[in-house]
């Protein structure tokens, strides 16, 4: 559907959001002159009646953008958090509480697969041309994007708005689509490693026995400890975000060995710990999140985020990707707003939120409009800062002169190694994090 529709006359407009924004008097003649077709009559006094129920991770799923969508939209958006594996059970086992499903990739296949979402009609996204590559055709300046792991193309196409199993290749109906995404690597203290970390390997190296850390969500930590082990040259694997029951038992019984011989300093589940830990000097060198870092640093302690680009079929990051699904009872009036809500990602406030702390917009486009010149410079571009660089709220993060670790967002994303995932052998996986957890 295109967003808008010219009245007989051809000389005025009036879109989805006039009417969801309008007057209902206003609307009510426009709609009863014939002037506006293809989607609901929508009047204003039902409008406030509307709610929609976004779902998903807390760092992707922010109370503030649900807020300004809210307020821009003229309907209610409600934000619930909840973690990853907590999320995906509830799209599945409860799908009529959620509207709006924050989605990985491999949680959108899922979701598919269980029936539990509606294909996203791609024709109604009024940016979607203007979407990365990455994501719409799986490829960035011409160059493949890694799919070890499950990339976000790889999720992203269906054949039909009901269809369960994925598509291989573009066509007019999505599972999801990208709101908000990262490359991942290592974080560490400069003032007590000594040195410059550009290579995984760093991270089980004896000389921090006892001062590093991983992640522990078991569907990641063991890609982050995966690459650890290929950049050491321990093991080449076919797929790091697809293992074998061989590649897993491997991985598994290094990491116990590493715990044994006291490598790790702990475990971290969550964005808060992996601050502390680094802020009070516990480890020196863990596997991190990129904003976790730049909470570090505006505790004014030294810590930087490793830039791990691509040796060869070695190193790189590990990418992410969060998005935006349709829950399969969404329809009439609800489902329109639903529609209203993607377009309203993609128009430049909420990319540029998440763009002051660190994540990235799939339509950078729209979100350098809603940026300053320094901003851009900065986080995109890779140059130093001018100025000093704000969080969203308002809170100083960067001082003037820094350059933002791993350089431009071209860099980054060219050097995304694996994505995150859910592997054929999850439970077996599961079962050995577990024997990893309690050795």
């Amino acid at each position: 559907m295109s967003e808008e529709k010219k009245t007989n006359s051809g000389s005025s407009k009036i879109t989805r959001r006039d009417i969801l924004l309008g007057g209902a008097a206003a609307a009510g003649a426009a709609i009863g002159s014939g002037a506006v077709t293809g989607f609901p009559t929508i009047w204003a006094q039902e409008i406030k009646d509307i709610e929609l129920r976004h779902v998903g991770v807390s760092y992707s799923v922010v109370k503030a953008i649900g807020d300004q969508a809210s307020k821009d939209l003229g309907f209610k958006v409600t934000m619930q958090n909840l973690d990853t594996s907590a999320a995906i059970n509830r799209f599945i086992t409860q799908p009529n509480t959620v509207d709006i499903p924050d989605l990985e990739g491999w949680q959108a296949k899922l979701a598919a697969k269980r029936g539990v979402i509606q294909g996203i009609e791609v024709a109604r996204i009024k940016e979607f041309d203007n979407i990365l590559p990455i994501f719409t055709k799986g490829e960035i300046d011409g160059a493949p994007v890694s799919r070890q792991g499950i990339s976000p193309y790889e999720a992203m196409y269906i054949e039909k708005p009901d269809s369960t199993e994925l598509h291989d290749g573009v066509t007019q109906w999505a599972t999801f689509l990208p709101q908000v995404y990262n490359a991942d690597s290592i974080g560490y203290r400069p003032d007590l490693v000594g040195h410059e970390v550009t290579e995984w390997k760093e991270l089980i190296d004896p000389k921090f026995k006892g001062k590093a850390a991983i992640l522990d969500v078991p569907a990641i930590g063991i890609m982050d400890a995966a690459l650890c082990f290929e950049s050491a040259d321990l093991i080449k694997y076919g797929n790091k975000g697809n293992m074998t029951k061989q590649e897993i038992d491997f991985t598994i019984n290094k990491l116990i060995e590493l715990k044994k011989s006291g490598q790790f300093r702990a475990t971290w589940t969550t964005f808060d710990q992996s601050v502390q830990l680094m802020a009070a000097g516990e480890v020196v060198i863990q596997s991190m999140w990129s904003p976790a870092v730049a909470a570090v640093r505006v505790k004014d302690v030294p810590c930087t985020y490793a830039a791990v680009n691509k040796k060869g079929d070695k190193e790189g990051y590990r990418g992410w990707c969060n998005g935006l699904g349709l829950m399969k009872h969404l329809s009439g009036k609800k489902l329109e707003a639903a529609y209203e809500y993607i377009n309203w990602y993609y128009s430049g406030w909420q990319g540029a939120f998440v763009g002051r702390y660190g994540y990235y917009s799939p339509v950078p486009s729209t979100a350098k409009a809603h940026l300053s010149q320094a901003e851009w410079d900065f986080w995109y571009d890779g140059k130093p800062a001018p100025e000093a660089i704000n969080d969203p709220y308002g809170v100083p993060m960067e001082k003037p002169g820094t350059v933002r670790d791993g350089g431009s967002f071209l860099t980054r994303v060219k050097n995304i190694s694996c994505w995150n995932t859910l592997m054929d052998e999850s439970a077996y996986m599961n079962k050995r994090w577990n024997d990893f957890k309690v050795a």
